[in-house]
């Protein structure tokens, strides 16, 4: 066991007063911080590990403001005397752009914005009376200097990284006519910084808020552009305009609101969060080399399309303007829309052959779970499915399951990643046991949850090549 998981095992017997049976570490979230599930008899809580500890500070000292405020969110339930650990809230595992991924834009996936478009002004207006910001970091205000960050992520990561061209001098010109423009507006509030789908947890059917520790005092219309701009999302116009005019009026029950002199800076901040989220992308993609991230390219670019003909922000920027229409146009930068891969996740029984891959490819993994605890061997189990709570229950509580997949999905995520930049279309992933009927669809159905979840994909696992299920 690492010290960290020993440490929040200790938390969670300290809360608790239970033994952890089960720590399984959760999806990398994209920074230092990892998280982990501590499960013990009937009760779960998530532990954090971060070692930036002005960042714990920060988030644990701002969720106990919110809560008290009456706002959703996790609930810090312990921190580590080292300052970098802490227990909160297990919410689950259902994001809002999960639930979006997997359903589009239906009616429940509408009425969920909603209600984050409700919540949202009251963490800014509510939530931003009395709250610490001496606590924020790394800066306490968006102000000159964080908005100039954002604009060189850009510059650096995106524009030079992606080969284009252009006047340093005559771009800082408009970077600098830009967040003049910006500073104008109201800043009074708390900005959440990073307000997007990913960051909203679906649980009991309501939404829930996470990673608020980057916020700082800042204008309204930073996080409603943020939530309403995300580009693998996708909104459509019509619902963003609808959900805009649903957060003014939301706002405006709580602060007075001048609905022009609202408009005319939204659109300048929309402006900046695509430009702060292509920085995002470039940095992840062309820098790391982690290339799914260059799939949102086309979809930010779109959105620019949109502003600059429809809302262009009322200030000048020639040089900027220039650039952004270059890559409006480029088909070298549309080209990172390339075909979404599709994994196929199967379970099998040995007893028959291992599934053949129907697209030519060569079957891609099969994993061997019989190394795992049986659960068919144990009467209760035996005419129960992998699919079945009880049965669910039992393998995610032996070491031997949590060990075993997360080689498997450290193995599959590279395979992934390397495949979607490659503009492979296909992948293929087994899992067999004895009788097709416990652990292998129990695999296969983790694993297509993990996938679903961290790449955004719609993968319903394949259960139908097995040995006659005991009935």
């Amino acid at each position: 066991m690492s010290g960290n998981t020993s440490i929040l095992n200790t938390l969670f017997r300290q809360w608790s007063g239970k033994e952890a049976i089960k720590t399984e570490i959760l999806p990398a979230s994209g920074s230092d911080r990892v998280y982990y599930r501590i499960s013990g008899q009937d009760i779960t809580a998530i532990g954090a590990w971060n070692p930036d500890k002005r960042e714990n500070a920060a988030f644990t000292a701002f969720s106990r403001h919110f809560a008290a405020k009456g706002l959703p969110v996790p609930e810090v339930f312990l921190n580590d005397e080292s300052g970098m650990a802490y227990l909160q809230t297990d919410l689950g595992d259902q994001n809002l752009f999960g639930i979006l991924s997997d359903e589009g834009l239906s009616e429940r996936v509408k009425e969920l914005y909603r209600q984050v478009v409700h919540w949202l002004p009251r963490f800014q207006i509510s939530g931003g009376e009395g709250l610490g910001y001496s606590l924020c970091y790394p800066r306490q205000a968006f102000d000159r200097q964080s908005m100039m960050w954002d604009l060189n992520y850009f510059k650096y990561y995106f524009v030079r990284l992606s080969g284009f061209n252009f006047d340093e001098q005559a771009l800082e010109d408009d970077f600098d006519r830009l967040t003049s423009f910006l500073l104008q507006a109201d800043s009074d509030y708390f900005l959440y910084r990073d307000f997007q789908s990913r960051n909203i947890m679906i649980s009991g059917g309501r939404p829930f808020f996470i990673d608020f520790q980057g916020g700082r005092k800042g204008p309204l219309q930073y996080d409603i552009a943020s939530l309403l701009f995300d580009a693998k999302a996708n909104l459509p116009n019509i619902f963003r305009n609808e959900l805009l005019n649903l957060y003014i009026q939301e706002a405006s029950a709580l602060t007075e609101i001048n609905k022009e002199l609202f408009l005319k800076y939204y659109h300048g901040f929309v402006l900046i969060r695509i430009l702060q989220a292509l920085g995002a992308y470039g940095f992840r993609g062309f820098y790391q080399k982690k290339e799914h991230f260059l799939q949102s390219i086309p979809f930010a670019l779109d959105n620019l399309d949109h502003l600059l003909t429809h809302h262009h922000p009322e200030i000048e920027m020639p040089a900027l303007e220039k650039l952004l229409h270059r890559f409006i146009a480029s088909e070298s930068l549309r080209s990172h829309a390339k075909p979404a891969l599709k994994v196929s996740v199967k379970s099998f029984s040995y007893r028959n052959s291992i599934p053949e891959d129907p697209t030519g490819n060569g079957g891609g993994f099969v994993f061997d779970c019989r190394a795992l605890p049986n659960p068919g061997r144990l009467d209760e189990y035996k005419k129960l499915s992998g699919q079945d709570d009880p049965v669910i229950r039992y393998l995610s509580a032996q070491p031997e399951t949590g060990i075993f997949l997360a080689s498997v999905f450290t193995l599959v995520d590279q395979a992934v990643e390397n495949y979607i930049s490659r503009g492979f279309e296909h992948l293929m992933v087994s899992f067999g046991c004895t009788g097709g009927q416990h652990r292998s669809v129990y695999c296969a159905g983790q694993l297509a949850k993990h996938l679903n979840k961290r790449f955004g994909m719609q993968i319903q696992p394949d259960h139908t090549q097995r040995a006659n299920w005991i009935a």
